[in-house]
């Protein structure tokens, strides 16, 4: 009788504790939905763009983009193809009314409680989880030489660096890069197609689209992890979208006071997947040389054509 009467308990503690658990699950996931949504925000905010946000020094590695508007390699710029301006410009205004009423509070409130030198600690880990992915893709490019620098970065500033606390790598000599599945479909010739602003994954093209799903579904500290519906993962992704909107304050700034928000982040982001492609393909543009001044005389063609050809000094 007291064993039938244990088995019982047992049985309806256990339908009980399902359904809690149930939500516990549910409320995870709802949250890491929620992030992901809010992380689109973060992409308008591109390296190139974001450097408005950030001092030289103290600029982070995934910072570390050319700013130089050279023309596009090979790969026609996004902001030339925007068939969908009409839906891209929608989503462009909801997302910038979510980060207006509650990603920017909270970022703003996350600056002004944590000093400048604990955000560069916080960002220092965040990067540092993201080499694994990079490593990824550069094995998936073809790129040995950078595989074994991101391999290197990630073992030496996850131990002496303490969980990429400090970027001592860099200080080795063994600087940071990104990586990712859309640069490596650009880097074997798949096209940009349109651009594309969607409201959960920000900007992007066809292929900077298909490459960020692949980067979620294929992240090694995320599978290791669990994924975003994990505590771990919810809170790796919360704190990476606090982090770079934090850092790119000064940009959305800047967007605020452009004539056009829109097709000034349009133009940031379509010149950053340009660069952003070139370090993959490993392509240099080649710049004018402005040292000399414009002769008068009728030799004036031939003259520039010679300095063309003969390249920078």
């Amino acid at each position: 009788m007291i064993g039938a009467s244990v088995k019982q308990v047992s049985k309806v503690s256990m339908t009980e504790a399902r359904p809690a658990q149930a939500q516990h699950r549910a409320g995870l996931a709802s949250t890491a939905l929620g992030l992901i949504a809010a992380a689109g925000l973060m992409a308008i905010a591109s390296p190139a763009f974001a450097q408005t946000a950030a001092e030289p020094a103290e600029a982070s590695p995934q910072d570390a983009a050319p700013l130089v508007d050279a023309p596009p390699v090979q790969d026609p710029g996004l902001a030339a193809y925007d068939p969908l301006e009409g839906f891209n410009r929608a989503s462009f205004g909801v997302s910038m009314g979510l980060d207006r009423a509650v990603v920017g509070p909270i970022a703003h409130g996350y600056m002004a409680v944590t000093p400048k030198p604990v955000r560069n600690r916080v960002s220092s880990v965040i990067y540092n989880l993201g080499e694994p992915s990079t490593a990824l893709n550069d094995v998936l490019q073809g790129h040995p030489k950078r595989f074994g620098v991101t391999t290197s970065r990630f073992v030496i500033n996850s131990t002496i660096g303490l969980l990429g606390l400090f970027d001592v790598a860099a200080g080795m000599g063994l600087q940071g890069h990104g990586a990712d599945f859309g640069q490596t479909f650009g880097r074997y010739g798949v096209k940009p197609g349109p651009y594309l602003y969607v409201p959960v994954m920000g900007p992007l093209s066809f292929r900077e689209g298909v490459g960020r799903a692949l980067d979620f579904a294929t992240d090694p500290v995320g599978i290791i992890g669990g994924g975003y519906t994990t505590t771990f993962g919810a809170t790796r992704l919360g704190v990476g979208v606090v982090d770079v909107r934090a850092r790119a304050d000064g940009a959305f700034r800047a967007l605020d006071d452009s004539v056009d928000p829109y097709v000034t982040a349009r133009s940031a982001y379509g010149q950053y997947r340009e660069s952003f492609l070139r370090e993959a393909t490993g392509e240099v543009q080649a710049l004018p040389d402005f040292d000399d001044a414009p002769s008068t005389s009728s030799e004036a063609p031939s003259a520039v054509t010679t300095s063309s050809a003969a390249g920078p000094q």
